[in-house]
């Protein structure tokens, strides 16, 4: 099978062998200069001196300033995506009523909030707050960084839940009715659950941008998330790049942790697809002789 011809574009030749092997040292090439134009440009400035690193093998760095900017985005991450999945959900299943006095608001909703930019949504929310309620300054913030979230990213997986029940067969509801069971019941129990397998990587690409968006959050509003040590650490130590670096692979690897554990929630609910999809008493299914049977099973 491996040695079949690709149907999407046809098999290099000879010259073509060559001249992708030339196109990719000279990409390589060019990117290693472009690297070590920067890494000289900021050499000069004494970004990589062991100056600029030390603070960040003392553990007062880490448990000061590092761990508790990384554990306010996590919360507010957390409640964003807690909020926003059975918000998007709702919101999802809304746009596919057959009622219009469900399905337009639901979808006049849905695109405002997705059009709207997400930072825009954490100042609503921020002005809101302070004029309408009493809530502390000092988590204001925080409130209006993960209304912001919510209202942007449960619009958006409203789409994904939409577009994921749409892709299901239209038998699965057609069997469901059949059965007796209600519009809702056919919902909950047999659409939605097939499709969140389907929908699964796009969620998970979304539940990536919540992790990311928080940050917008220390721009404008005082978060204290995990970007505002960015500020916080180079007016102590002078070593922004470095600062920014650490920051950068933080948010690597937490984003990375995201996706393995959502990457093995995928393979455990396809597994359990599969194993639920075999018939009933499909392991029974062996031939008896006709010998062995009753005169009038045989017959």
């Amino acid at each position: 099978m491996s040695d079949a011809p690709s149907v999407l574009y046809d098999a290099p030749g000879p010259k073509a062998k060559v001249r992708n092997a030339v196109y990719t040292v000279v990409f390589l090439v060019v990117l290693a200069a472009v690297a070590w134009l920067v890494f000289s440009a900021l050499n000069d400035k004494g970004q990589f001196t062991a100056k600029m690193w030390s603070p960040f093998l003392s553990g007062d760095t880490w448990t000061e300033y590092l761990l508790p900017g990384l554990g306010t985005t996590l919360l507010a991450a957390l409640l964003a995506i807690v909020i926003a999945l059975p918000l998007g959900a709702v919101f999802g299943i809304a746009r596919l009523s057959e009622h219009a006095w469900i399905r337009v608001p639901a979808g006049v909703v849905v695109e405002l909030c997705r059009a709207i930019p997400v930072l825009m949504l954490m100042l609503f929310a921020n002005f809101f707050y302070v004029w309408y309620t009493d809530i502390d300054s000092d988590i204001r913030p925080l409130f209006a960084v993960v209304t912001g979230l919510v209202l942007y990213n449960g619009s958006v997986l409203a789409e994904v839940f939409r577009a994921g029940i749409s892709s299901l067969p239209r038998g699965q509801s057609e069997a469901a009715y059949a059965l007796g069971l209600r519009k809702t019941q056919t919902m909950l129990t047999i659409l939605l659950p097939q499709a969140v397998t389907v929908m699964l990587p796009a969620i998970v690409s979304q539940l990536v941008v919540v992790v990311k968006d928080t940050a917008l959050g220390s721009t404008i509003l005082s978060f204290s998330d995990l970007l505002s040590n960015y500020r916080i650490l180079p007016a102590n130590f002078g070593n922004t790049i470095p600062t920014l670096i650490v920051i950068g692979l933080i948010y690597v690897v937490v984003n990375w942790i995201v996706t393995r554990l959502a990457a093995l929630l995928e393979q455990r609910l396809s597994r359990r697809g599969r194993s639920s999809a075999r018939p009933v008493g499909a392991a029974s299914t062996t031939a008896v002789p006709a010998a062995d049977l009753p005169v009038a099973d045989a017959l």
